[in-house]
């Protein structure tokens, strides 16, 4: 768990809010549990804003821009991910994609974001493929897929009937057994931080809270969501029900915090 940078987590901070917005304030006393001091948290907010990716909501006040509360938005969902999940009928859902040139670096990384964060994986060098077994329909696939960065011009559909070695090909294309061992591994971790973080210093325990809930939620935001087929759902189901509980003592945590703050 890597020691965040000032943009970053402001960035992390207002993307955990629900829409409040952020005072200079609670971001300096943010980045001081990191030992980031107040100049570097200063002129985080001064780059931020300068970036279009955080605003002014009032007297030394901060929320995200429209422009970031497209991918923000997205990973704020994260809660009703597993939700989002259907049984597989044994069809894919397809994104044909062509080869972006040099010069069409951002969309090219755009691109790359959102196919992960929806659990593609690359069949061929135009071809990504993933089980189809979330959302409710391809449309409400698509939607997401061109909201997140996916050009518009690229091709979104369900295909089935793959000759058996192409099927041996696309069920390799993921780890369920590494996605297992993520679950069971970060789900023992949370657990024995629940069990002792009331007897942390409320710094240490703000800390480590932001560092394990944000390294799990990462987790959760780039889970391709397996169908039961290929991944234990139980233990995915155990490591969400944990990331849950994580995120809720943090928020306990954080908002004691934000009252010390202001006060």
């Amino acid at each position: 768990m890597r020691k965040p940078t000032a943009k970053s987590l402001i960035l992390d901070l207002l993307l955990a809010s629900k829409g409040r917005p952020l005072s200079a304030k609670q971001a300096i006393a943010a980045c001081g549990i990191f030992d980031i001091s107040v100049n570097n948290t200063r002129v985080a907010l001064v780059r931020l804003s300068a970036e279009g990716l955080i605003e002014s909501a009032g007297r030394a006040l901060y929320q995200l821009t429209d422009d970031a509360h497209t991918l923000a938005d997205d990973v704020a969902a994260w809660r009703t991910r597993s939700t989002r999940v259907r049984q597989w009928d044994g069809s894919y859902i397809v994104v044909q994609a062509d080869k972006l040139s040099r010069s069409e670096a951002r969309q090219q990384r755009a691109r790359a974001r959102s196919l992960l964060m929806l659990g593609f994986q690359p069949l061929n060098e135009h071809l990504f493929i993933r089980p189809n077994n979330i959302e409710d329909n391809l449309e409400t696939v698509r939607v997401r897929l061109y909201k997140l960065g996916l050009e518009k011009e690229a091709p979104v559909f369900q295909a089935s009937g793959f000759d058996s070695t192409t099927e041996h090909r696309i069920a390799t294309l993921w780890n369920p057994r590494e996605l297992e061992q993520n679950y069971q591994q970060l789900e023992k971790k949370m657990r024995t931080w629940l069990d002792r973080f009331h007897a942390l210093e409320p710094e240490v325990a703000a800390r480590e809270s932001f560092l394990l809930g944000g390294t799990a939620i990462k987790h959760v935001v780039y889970d391709p969501f397996l169908p039961s087929e290929w991944v234990d759902v139980q233990a995915r189901k155990q490591f969400l029900s944990a990331v849950d509980e994580v995120d809720q003592a943090g928020m306990r945590i954080w908002n004691s915090m934000w009252e010390n703050a202001e006060s």
